[in-house]
């Protein structure tokens, strides 16, 4: 199901195929500048920063085109967003400047209580009110354009009363944001809870697609883990080329978190994803 893409998706710039940031390979991604296109930085790693981890993101910044990604917004909250966060949250844009920044669609604050992951969301027509409202407050502080990223689940949340695509479609709809696909979080979802993504292609809203994360997982006592500490495999790898063949991405991330291994294997993985966005035109 697709629905009109957000006014902002017309004029964001290509920016091409990029990495995670992460500082044990800083040395090899700067002999290796002109192999990355760009940047993703996980933005709660600056706040309240000292002066040489801010000095290291305008080391950054002068030489790659960077998007932030949040991890504590909490978007999802009932009781709405920390003010406290936000306000942290938007002096790092706006010291940054990005084309576009993202967050989880999820919620990792309850009564008060941090609890610690990316809790999915009841898939209820309450919870998309909630996002709304919370979108909406993000917005008066934060202009830079705000894209939504899919979560994994090892369980479904009861009550629900649409399924994930249709859900995210509604977020979207209602917000005006653009999506971040994690296209391993789509396939080790499907996987876990046995959904055909062959059978429900169609129903995500493709059209609202701004950037891609991809990423290798593992598994454990018989569940796929999204654990950013292997390479992509090629299950991930199929469904990341058909989503390129099939939506307006300007942006593709690979994500490695733990177990790094040589940086020419993550060169290799990013060449991979921008031969595909080569193939399919999505930039120059």
């Amino acid at each position: 199901m697709a629905t009109a893409a957000p006014d902002f998706l017309a004029g964001a710039p290509a920016l091409g195929s990029g990495l995670g940031y992460r500082p044990p390979f800083r040395a090899d991604l700067f002999a290796n500048r002109a192999r990355v296109d760009f940047l993703e930085i996980v933005a709660d790693h600056y706040f309240d920063a000292p002066p040489e981890r801010l000095k290291e993101l305008d080391l950054l910044r002068a030489h790659f085109p960077l998007v932030a990604h949040g991890l504590d917004l909490s978007i999802g909250s009932a009781e709405g967003v920390d003010f406290a966060y936000l306000e942290k949250l938007a002096r790092l844009i706006d010291r940054i400047a990005p084309p576009w920044w993202s967050e989880h669609l999820c919620f990792t604050r309850a009564g008060g209580v941090e609890i610690g992951h990316l809790a999915a969301l009841p898939h209820t027509r309450e919870a998309v009110d909630v996002v709304a409202r919370n979108v909406e407050q993000v917005r008066r502080r934060i202009k830079a354009p705000l894209i939504l990223e899919n979560v994994t689940t090892v369980v479904r949340v009861p009550g629900a009363e649409m399924d994930e695509p249709a859900f995210l479609t509604e977020v979207l709809a209602r917000t005006g944001c653009g999506w971040l696909c994690d296209v391993a979080n789509l396939y080790t979802n499907a996987v876990n809870h046995g959904v055909d993504l062959d059978a429900t292609f169609e129903h995500w809203p493709w059209d609202r697609l701004v950037q891609i994360h991809y990423a290798g997982g593992r598994w454990r006592d018989g569940v796929l883990i999204d654990s950013h500490d292997a390479a992509t495999n090629d299950a991930v790898w199929k469904l990341y080329d058909r989503i390129v063949a099939r939506a307006p991405v300007k942006g593709a991330i690979l994500e490695r978190d733990e177990r790094l291994p040589p940086f020419a294997d993550l060169l290799d993985e990013v060449a991979r994803a921008r031969a595909t966005l080569r193939e399919h035109r999505r930039w120059a």
